[in-house]
């Protein structure tokens, strides 16, 4: 990957619907071997998909807690079922195994506080081999979203 390469990356981290020829343009390539690059990019996983970036107040997703997991035990079959089950939940929008204390950290957004306060109880509490969780409520976004850098 070359400094060209990393200049298309950022131009389609801001704006995902750039037609080739509006990309060419940008990083100052003819269409083709911009075209080409981009499938380059794609075909080797840099590029993992395209998606529209959702405003979660918009949709009436109001609420949103950062809740850090400690697991009871952590051998493999037990984190295998934890990250199935946190997987197979609509309203963990990221998860992510951590190293040292606490085990998880998960971001979880839903409509409110009361349908937070029952995503935990039914759902958050059940999963298999918790030992704690903590939530902490998300009170502002200060950076978001943010593309990778160059």
């Amino acid at each position: 990957m070359d400094a060209l390469d990393r200049k298309i990356l950022t131009e389609l981290q801001q704006d995902g619907r750039l037609t080739v020829t509006d990309l060419a343009a940008r990083v100052r390539l003819s269409v083709s071997p911009c075209h080409r690059r981009l499938r380059d990019l794609e075909k080797s996983g840099a590029i993992r998909g395209y998606r529209a970036v959702v405003d979660p107040a918009v949709v009436g997703l109001n609420f949103e807690a950062l809740v850090f997991v400690t697991l009871r035990w952590e051998d493999r079959d037990t984190i295998t079922d934890f990250e199935e089950a946190v997987a197979a939940i609509p309203q963990v929008t990221q998860a992510q195994r951590l190293f040292g204390e606490p085990d998880y950290l998960l971001r979880v957004v839903t409509t409110d506080l009361n349908s937070y306060q029952q995503l935990y109880d039914q759902r958050l509490a059940t999963l298999p081999g918790v030992q704690r969780l903590t939530s902490t409520l998300v009170m502002k976004h200060v950076v978001n979203d943010r593309p990778l850098p160059e």
